[in-house]
């Protein structure tokens, strides 16, 4: 398994889901899984696509700008960290934006993510 890559395919999945339909980003958090939203601390996945899904835009695209991963523990555990912009519908500028998640294996195979913190990046 190729770490580089799994992030890559992690990150490609996970923002276009965002983009096209956030509603769909539940199958990847699970019940014990945490969201830090700027600051503010969700857990489990239902609560997760809540608050994803009340954000105050309808229409967004990400941009990513870096993808950055490290192998985390002996459970084969990955670390992902994404920096890029953020385009909201109707807004001229876009937002930079950071975003952290903990990608945890499932016995099927693929990964979940148990931690994840987002942040906007403000200059």
């Amino acid at each position: 398994m190729d770490p580089d890559a799994v992030a890559k395919a992690f990150v490609e999945h996970y923002y276009s889901t965002f983009d096209a339909n956030r509603a769909n980003l539940g199958n990847l958090y699970q019940e014990t899984s945490m969201l830090t939203f700027e600051g503010q601390k969700i857990q489990g996945s239902a609560s997760i696509v809540s608050k994803l899904t009340s954000l105050p835009f309808q229409q967004c695209q990400h941009s990513i700008t870096t993808v950055d991963c490290q192998p985390s523990g002996p459970a084969g555990g990955m670390l992902v960290f994404v920096s890029g912009n953020l385009q909201l519908a109707g807004e001229q500028h876009a937002l930079k934006f950071s975003q952290m998640f903990h990608l945890m294996p499932t016995p099927q195979g693929s990964f979940y993510v148990l931690n994840d913190i987002f942040r906007l990046n403000y200059a």
